[in-house]
């Protein structure tokens, strides 16, 4: 009987009339044909009578197929039926049905180019002595390891995989396993028929072939191999479980392998941690690290060989600025923690990408790092890099849930975003916060162990933290999960109580009924103070449109303590302004953490109506005196936001910007341009983003001093006269206030940079310049020099440029076929469109922005352009609404 998919199926998913068991892989990598050859032998369980096979290729040449059955005792021809382009699957036909319950093996040959693509199995390419050099790596996640080998491309459907790589001699081969055996090619006596065509090609030239140990089952997308001319570093860690030693390295090309230490000591500090807090074993024998060229994420865990970018793991070792150190403290350990969370316990289907994603960004980024770097702030740290940017893209109508339908492969790649990870990790730190962390992490245990090596949905994660604590997880955060949006709650007190009220918070203002629907369970996290002593009441929850609490009102209180919850949360001003007054005391009751918050909800709540703009500045004012650096950075992104969307209005612009030096040029004063190992990290971070803050406001000292640094630069050579922390700003500066000169200088350092931040440095130089000639030249650099993976940096800082903004959406207007072609396959693609679109600010501009795209094919990217949308009708409001408050606000000051 001919099995077809029936219209109960989903039509994007495979059909189930086979599964596969294990996939013996053999790949030949010629790096200097630049293409690959491979053979795959795959071990399928029958579970319904079979006459056709469907499963996933794309961008292969096939040859030959055949199937052998153990019950037939037969060796059949797969007959080529079809390839279907748009689901990228390929159907054989049989000539005999194979019996349901049976098992078979599926065989097939296939040939691919290794092209620049970032996806599947593709070359990147470096410069050595004056050469350029090629070597190649997988990126498979979501759906490209399809374009790499034919496979069934579904995470649900695990298997073992046993890989054997054919590359030449001098080459250095690895994968998820270690190797077990590496010989010369010659030396192989029993290679199988199969691969005779592979070893053929190979006559005359020096070849070897590697074996690695078999993989626990595992989805197609965490497969990995790589081949290339790789150094390594390489230390070990004892597991704290099952007492075994497991080799670590971190494999990249010798020009840049003295950059890689500081990233194989964290991935040695966090993966015994990882191992201890969850109870459960670290199940592969090695974990490698290979860091790559050209990469379109910033890292990829797959299993045992864990891969990225070069800013997310490499560090100048005697001048790495404290950004970039923490940036890859937290992507190598967030990579470790897909170890377990992705990689032995893998959601069922994409959109509950969230159960990877979240938990990696919450263990691997907050609580993991805390241990290890206690001095960070990383808890609070969170609220800045993650709960605001979640908040900020959850209040636009074009959000969408946590969990979220995928049906095909142009949806999946667009949820990777600041919902799957940031609001994923909010909402997990806020049940955390609730249950408590130790009860939550062994409910996360119990999930765990109850799904090793297998797939999971929502429900078994909520299963595991209801068996710990014994709380109705799923009646809790059932709607956090599957409904779109967060509420701001609406405080009103008398002098016995205070009044809450929830309703979904939109930028645009007050949601409508029909978006307004759902009730959501709030811990509320009540902070109230008696005696000069503080409390919170973790315990309080509003499941109800809403309540009144009985409280003394006469004493300083507040909702959402430490800002771990996932809400906004408006008061009267009244309340505010005590809450901020009392806030800027030495001995406040509210921590850094309820300030941040404060601070962020002060200026969301404003743009989107519910309070005026001068309210949220003269918070800001009142806390002209703070010392964290953390509240600046909320403060410093605040007014940085308003001037991004008032940007057409110059008058706004020089009276916010003389805002910003009367708040930002004091602590430039105080702590100077010069840094110490003695300053702690906060320190550091602060005098960054003061000098950058200033200079970006027109600060005529600082632009000097940040010149002068740089003028002796190029006449010396001798860059030791900038810092590595302010390195972005001075070369942003220099081009910013300079000419030909200062922008080819930039070119020179971009071509060959010490360090991967330095490059990114020479793009924001190169996307800086205020002259219109040399800006059109930046966008024709993007077209002819950057790399696929640096043009994100360049679309991000031209739209930091005010001057650039314009003709940033031209140029990709103008160039938008190129640049589709060029970036479709990739995560990158709706980044560009809305880093085009989202920083208009007036309804004119969305029209213009939504005429230009209605007769594109939006499918790979669709998501983007309507938060982008979203984003201009948002900005428009506020300028209509606030341009006289905010005028009025400056104009007293």
């Amino acid at each position: 009987m001919s099995t077809s998919i029936t219209p109960t199926e989903d039509p994007y998913r495979l059909p189930t009339n086979v599964k596969p068991t294990h996939y013996d892989i053999t790949i030949k990598t010629d790096l200097e044909a630049l293409k690959f050859q491979g053979f795959v032998r795959i071990s399928l369980h029958v579970k319904t009578d079979t006459s056709n096979i469907v499963l996933n290729t794309s961008d292969l040449e096939l040859g030959n197929a055949s199937i052998y059955s153990d019950i037939l005792k037969s060796e059949q021809i797969a007959t080529f039926e079809s390839f279907d382009k748009s689901q990228e699957r390929t159907t054989y036909q049989l000539a005999k049905t194979l019996p349901a319950g049976s098992k078979a093996e599926f065989k097939v040959a296939f040939t691919g180019e290794l092209t620049g693509s970032m996806t599947g199995y593709y070359k990147s390419s470096w410069e050595h002595e004056g050469k350029t050099k090629y070597y190649a790596l997988t990126q498979f996640e979501p759906t490209a390891a399809r374009r790499a080998f034919p496979c069934w491309d579904e995470p649900l459907l695990k298997a073992t995989f046993a890989i054997t790589m054919i590359s030449r001699s001098d080459t250095v081969s690895i994968s998820n396993m270690p190797a077990i055996t590496e010989l010369p090619l010659e030396q192989c006596a029993n290679i199988s028929p199969d691969l005779a065509e592979i070893v053929g090609s190979t006559q005359n030239e020096k070849w070897k072939i590697t074996k690695y140990e078999t993989t626990p089952p595992m989805s197609t997308y965490i497969v990995a191999f790589a081949n290339g001319h790789f150094e390594f570093l390489e230390k070990s860690v004892v597991m704290p479980l099952s007492g075994k030693t497991i080799p670590l390295r971190i494999y990249t090309t010798s020009d840049v392998i003295h950059q890689a230490q500081f990233s194989l000591d964290v991935k040695a500090a966090v993966l015994p941690l990882y191992e201890k807090i969850f109870d459960v074993e670290y199940p592969l024998p090695k974990l490698d690290t290979l860091v790559a060229s050209d990469f379109d994420a910033g890292a990829m865990e797959n299993w045992g060989l864990i891969t990225g970018r070069s800013s997310a793991f490499l560090l100048d070792p005697i001048r790495a600025d404290q950004q970039a150190k923490k940036w890859v403290a937290a992507v190598q350990s967030h990579e470790v923690a897909h170890m377990w969370f992705g990689n032995i316990t893998t959601m069922e289907w994409w959109n509950y990408l969230y159960l990877n994603e979240g938990f990696a960004t919450l263990m691997g980024e907050v609580i993991i790092p805390d241990k290890v770097f206690p001095d960070w702030h990383v808890t609070s740290q969170f609220i800045s890099d993650h709960l605001d940017q979640a908040l900020a893209l959850d209040a636009k109508l074009s959000s969408h849930p946590i969990e979220v339908e995928c049906p095909d492969a142009n949806h999946i790649n667009q949820i990777f975003d600041a919902l799957s990870y940031s609001k994923a990790a909010s909402v997990l730190r806020m049940l955390s916060n609730y249950v408590g962390e130790e009860k939550f992490l062994y409910g996360v245990s119990l999930y765990l162990k109850n799904n090793l090596f297998a797939n999971s949905v929502t429900h078994d994660l909520w299963e595991g933290i209801s068996a710990a604590t014994g709380v109705n997880i799923t009646q809790l955060m059932e709607n956090w999960i599957t409904k779109i949006g967060y509420p701001v709650l609406t405080v009103v007190e008398d002098d016995k109580s205070i009044h809450i009220r929830q309703d979904r918070f939109l930028e645009t203002g007050p949601a409508e009924p029909k978006d307004n629907e759902t009730i959501w369970n709030i811990p509320l996290s009540l902070l109230s103070t008696e005696d000069g002593k503080s409390s919170v009441n973790t315990a309080a929850i509003l499941e109800t449109r809403e309540t009144t609490i009985a409280l003394d009102t006469s004493k300083p209180f507040k909702l959402n303590a430490g800002t771990t919850g996932v809400f906004r949360v408006l008061y009267t001003p009244e309340r505010l302004s005590k809450i901020a007054t009392e806030a800027a005391k030495d001995n406040s009751a509210f921590s850094l953490d309820d300030r941040m918050g404060l601070a962020q909800d002060a200026f969301a709540l404003s743009k989107a109506g519910f309070s005026k703009l001068s309210s949220a500045l003269t918070l800001v004012e009142l806390w002209k005196y703070e010392k964290e650096y953390l509240i600046w950075q909320v403060i410093g992104n605040s007014v940085g936001e308003l001037l991004s969307i008032w940007w057409e209005h110059p008058e706004v612009v020089d009276k916010l910007n003389t805002f910003r030096c009367d708040l930002f040029v004091p602590l430039v004063e105080k702590l100077g341009y010069e840094y110490s190992e003695k300053d702690s990290m906060d320190t550091s971070l602060l005098r960054t983003l003061s000098i950058d803050q200033a200079a970006g406001a027109g600060n005529k000292g600082v632009i000097k001093e940040l010149q002068s640094r740089f003028k002796d630069y190029i006449e010396t050579g001798d860059d030791s006269k900038i810092p590595a922390d302010i390195q972005r700003t001075t070369f942003g500066t220099a081009v910013k206030y300079g000419g030909r000169a200062e922008y080819d200088a930039m070119i020179k350092i971009h071509d060959k940079p010490k360090t991967p931040s330095e490059k990114i440095a020479a793009i924001r130089g190169l996307c800086s310049s205020q002259d219109v000639a040399l800006l059109e030249e930046t966008t024709r650099f993007v077209s002819t020099k950057a790399r696929d993976q640096d043009i994100m940096y360049f679309f991000t800082f031209l739209g930091n440029n005010y001057k650039a903004r314009r003709l940033l959406t031209k140029y990709l207007q103008d160039e938008y076929d190129t640049l589709y072609k060029r970036l479709e396959m990739n995560f990158e693609l709706g980044s560009l469109v809305k880093y085009t679109s989202e920083y208009y600010s007036s309804q004119k501009d969305y029209a213009a922005i939504e005429a230009y795209f209605k007769d594109k094919d939006t499918s790979k990217y669709n998501q983007a352009l309507a938060q982008a949308l979203d984003s201009v009708r948002a900005r428009s409001g506020y300028v209509e609404r606030s341009t006289r408050d905010l005028e009025d606000w400056l104009g007293r000051r």
